[in-house]
């Protein structure tokens, strides 16, 4: 991977990790459905009366907004507003990096180096570690919504890969259309009409700071540097790069909402890293530049 998209990659799950908590701050007053429906309705309003509609059948644009908002989005607010901690929830959607290299293998004929293997096993003994030791007052509920949002963010990425998108941007926006409607309609649903009444009060400071980080930090900048990633690589070389998401995530929030890991839990945020340097390439990239000397030298 070039520099520059690595510093890009880096970038994106920054944002994303601390997302987690912003978002925590902003379901404090909103219903999570109604405020994912905001942020994906904001997303697309008044964008796509100035971005020109990329060239995609149009199902992509539906399957990719449907799945991004209702299925991923919508399923992690509501887990955290059960209880599941940002830091957990960041963690746990890492989930996804392995059915997307299955979803990689599997449909578009990638390969998985030794590398990449011992990477998922020990990323995956991280992230068990973590959910075992750390689950806070998560509900079991709570806990399967933010995997089930992980499954759905790994159909995602293959939708970007099939599609072959190009104007990822413009993707992002008309493709944000398509979940406010359903996430509404479920609102009102399950809720009735309180949280609508009750929405104008609640549109304080901080949750219109957060939402506006949902919409424009963590929605248009990072899916659009996300999904490019995904159309200039391998799903197998993108993929294990969101997990640096929760060491962000778990940073940001012992920052923001003062939720501090245990000693345990420091162990493992370091076994992930070493999963993340192996299934990255960095090893192997250094294993050959070692050889290099060495044939030098002779």
């Amino acid at each position: 991977m070039q520099k520059k998209h690595l510093l890009l990659a880096v970038l994106v799950t920054a944002v994303w990790g601390l997302n987690f908590p912003v978002t925590k701050l902003g379901l404090a007053d909103i219903d999570p459905l109604l405020l994912t429906a905001l942020r994906f309705a904001l997303a697309a309003l008044p964008w796509v009366f100035f971005v020109e509609r990329p060239q995609v059948a149009f199902r992509w644009l539906a399957a990719y907004g449907l799945i991004f908002g209702v299925a991923m989005w919508a399923l992690i607010n509501q887990g955290i507003a059960w209880g599941v901690p940002p830091g957990t929830a960041s963690l746990l959607i890492q989930c996804s990096a392995f059915f997307t290299l299955g979803w990689g293998v599997l449909f578009f004929g990638e390969r998985l180096g030794r590398a990449q293997w011992i990477a998922s096993l020990l990323a995956a003994t991280g992230l068990l570690g973590f959910v075992l030791s750390s689950p806070g007052n998560a509900s079991r509920a709570g806990l399967l919504l933010v995997i089930g949002s992980a499954m759905a963010w790994s159909i995602g990425n293959v939708i970007i890969k099939v599609s072959k998108v190009r104007e990822i941007f413009a993707f992002v926006v008309w493709a944000s259309l398509f979940p406010p409607i359903p996430l509404l309609l479920l609102t009102w649903g399950m809720y009735g009409s309180a949280p609508f009444i009750a929405l104008p009060s609640q549109l304080n400071g901080m949750t219109l700071l957060s939402l506006a980080f949902q919409v424009y930090a963590a929605t248009h900048f990072s899916y659009w540097g996300w999904n490019l990633l995904l159309r200039e690589y391998p799903i197998s070389r993108v993929a294990p790069l969101s997990l640096l998401i929760p060491v962000f995530g778990i940073f940001s929030s012992m920052v923001i909402l003062g939720q501090y890991p245990s000693p345990a839990d420091w162990g493992l945020i370091l076994l992930v890293l070493l999963a993340i340097v192996l299934g990255s390439g960095s090893t192997q990239i250094l294993l050959m530049r070692y050889r290099a000397r060495r044939l030098e030298q002779a």
